[in-house]
C-alpha cells in the first residue's frame, strides 16, 4: 500500500492524480446540482481528437481515470521489476507518455457507444405547424385536403 501511495503522489503520476482530483471535484459539484455534466460542451470540441459523441466532461474524466490507472500500474510494475533507481527514473516519463497515449486510444473506444444516448446536437423538433416570422409568430393558415397535418394535441371532450 505504501508503494501505491508513493507512486500516486510521485512524478509523473502526480499529474494524472491531480487531474483525477479535479474530475472528482467536478462530479461532486454535478451530484450536488451546482453544475451540469454538459457545462463544458460549448467550450471544447473533442471530435478532432476522436472523442466526440459524449459530453466533454465525461470524455475527459474517462481519459483522466484511464491514464491514471495505466500510469499508476506501469509505475508500480516499473518500481517492482524495473532496473535500479537511476534507470527507473529515466523510464518514468516515457511510461507516463505511453500510458496517456494508451488511455486516449481506450477512451476513443469507450466513448463511441455513448454517441447515441448523448448526441452532439438536439434532434429537430417535430412541430405540426411552422411559425411564420412575417406575421409576428402567428401560425400559418390551416391546410385543406389530403396534405393537411393531423393535430396531435389534447382533445376537449366537453365541446
Amino acid at each position: 500500500m505504501r508503494v501505491l501511495i508513493e507512486t500516486a503522489t510521485g512524478l509523473p503520476v502526480l499529474l494524472f492524480t491531480t487531474g483525477l482530483v479535479v474530475a472528482a471535484g467536478f462530479w461532486l459539484l454535478v451530484a450536488l446540482g451546482v453544475t451540469t455534466a454538459d457545462a463544458f460542451d460549448g467550450d471544447a470540441d473533442l471530435r478532432a481528437w476522436g472523442l466526440g459523441g459524449a459530453p466533454v466532461a465525461v470524455a475527459l474524466s474517462l481519459l483522466t481515470l484511464t491514464a491514471w490507472l495505466l500510469a499508476l500500474g506501469a509505475a508500480v510494475l516499473l518500481a517492482a521489476f524495473g532496473p535500479t533507481v537511476a534507470g527507473s527514473g529515466l523510464l518514468r516519463l516515457p511510461v507516463a507518455a505511453g500510458a496517456l497515449f494508451a488511455a486516449w486510444r481506450l477512451t476513443r473506444f469507450f466513448v463511441r457507444p455513448l454517441h447515441r444516448p448523448c448526441p452532439d446536437e438536439p434532434a429537430p423538433s417535430r412541430s405540426v405547424r411552422a411559425l411564420d416570422g412575417d406575421r409576428g409568430g402567428l401560425p400559418h393558415a390551416p391546410h385543406h385536403g389530403a396534405d393537411a397535418p393531423v393535430p396531435h394535441g389534447p382533445h376537449d371532450r366537453a365541446a
